[in-house]
């Protein structure tokens, strides 16, 4: 009887502590939604400089950092890791002002709004070839820049998109993540059980699917990454294989001015096929981290080095 009280006694602590941070959480995104976004990401890049390194995750960073980049020196590995840091405390300053954000020279584009996000002339072209083509893509993205704005981008130039997202444990939190992010990412697919069969069931009725594909996950296929192995998620190729449509990449690097930003589309990645011509899901998977980390080593100040990639 005892132990069954201390259980319920630990749950509702626990329920009243998610609730407490849920409130000061969306307290906090309101507020920084009426701040300048700007200055707000300014002080907080610059805060998240001096905070980071007393986080064990600075710790792993610079692992991972000597292990991907072996030739650099401790303080070209420093120096990565403060623009990690920097370019952390900016993402997370900007969520409460994602809805200003905009694609420049989008039709829906309004001249009294800053047009923060710039497109290369190849990915204008490959837009306006995913359109005539009628057919819905996978895309794929990674822990770079701000990466909530790569979903962004999707539905600012007018697809009809869909988004694979982990919904934070807070459930407070995860509530005001959600309705900020529903109205500008397209429809939101829970990751868990079912999602393989809502994504497929999106894409076979024509919705573009998104997702990030960047990340260890322990049930995935091997991979190599910086000439390590580690293990990838293979959703994006099962996809591919099951409804057979082009995957493409979609990034988007932080300029150096702190605050604006270029995207790209990639061209179609073609997927390896096996003997029978069907989609080979661990080559499939392996392209894309391949092309994931082209983009980490152009940039590798603004990718999240401060998780496990390799186990």
């Amino acid at each position: 009887m005892l132990r069954r009280w201390r259980r319920v006694l630990r749950r509702h602590r626990k329920a009243a502590a998610d609730a407490a941070i849920g409130a000061a959480a969306v307290g906090l995104l309101r507020a920084i939604k009426r701040m300048d976004r700007e200055r707000t990401a300014n002080f907080a890049g610059a805060l998240m400089r001096k905070l980071g390194p007393l986080f064990k995750e600075h710790r792993i960073g610079r692992d991972n950092l000597r292990a991907a980049f072996p030739e650099k020196s401790d303080a070209e590995i420093d120096k990565i890791l403060a623009g990690v840091w920097d370019n952390l405390g900016r993402v997370a300053a900007e969520f409460a002002h994602l809805d200003e954000f905009q694609v420049e020279g989008a039709e829906d584009a309004h001249a009294s709004m800053p047009r923060t996000i710039r497109l290369s002339p190849q990915t204008i072209e490959r837009y306006h070839r995913i359109r005539a083509s009628g057919r819905p893509v996978i895309a794929f993205a990674s822990h770079l820049a701000n990466w909530e704005i790569s979903a962004l981008v999707v539905k600012l130039l007018g697809f009809k998109s869909a988004v694979l997202y982990r919904r934070p444990n807070i459930a407070a939190i995860g509530d005001v993540v959600t309705q900020m992010r529903a109205p500008l990412m397209g429809e939101l697919v829970r990751s868990g059980l079912d999602a393989p069969v809502k994504l497929a069931r999106l894409l076979q009725s024509g919705i573009h699917v998104g997702m990030l594909a960047d990340q260890y996950d322990v049930r995935g296929v091997e991979v190599t990454f910086f000439g390590r192995r580690c293990r990838a998620n293979p959703l994006l190729a099962l996809l591919a294989r099951q409804v057979e449509c082009p995957i493409i990449g979609m990034r988007v690097v932080r300029l150096p001015d702190g605050h604006g930003f270029w995207g790209e589309i990639t061209d179609p990645i073609e997927p390896p096929r096996g003997a029978d011509g069907r989609v080979d899901i661990q080559g499939t998977t392996q392209a894309i981290t391949s092309v994931i980390e082209g983009w980490v080593r152009e940039h590798p100040e603004q990718w999240l080095w401060l998780h496990r990639r390799w186990r």
